[in-house]
């Protein structure tokens, strides 16, 4: 039986290129819709951050994590934008690049 942290990961592993999911529906299709925080928490310890996006996870409104543990907000906000993730003044629209699960 998978634990909290590997759930999320597989979660967040489905993340298609160029779009994001937040904290809260990760923890939904993790499992528990409560589980927001714990999302965070296995972010911040990602062991593949190579093959699990966590750069692809924002807060709901649309934000990037102020702890971003692998180079900071402004290495997250780059490598979304790399992959054509718009901001609008400092969030994702989140009309256009939000990923609601398969």
């Amino acid at each position: 039986m998978k634990n909290s942290y590997e759930l999320i990961y597989d979660v967040v592993k489905q993340i298609p290129y160029g779009k994001v999911a937040t904290y809260g529906m990760v923890a939904e299709l993790a499992g528990n819709r409560h589980w927001s925080r714990v999302v965070g928490y296995a972010l911040h310890v990602n062991p593949d951050p190579d093959n699990i996006p966590c750069y692809r996870v924002v807060n709901r409104f649309g934000e990037p994590s102020k702890a971003f543990a692998f180079g900071g907000v402004n290495k997250q906000i780059e490598l979304l934008e790399n992959e054509g993730v718009k901001f609008i003044d400092g969030k994702v629209d989140m009309e256009k690049y939000i990923w609601i699960g398969e």
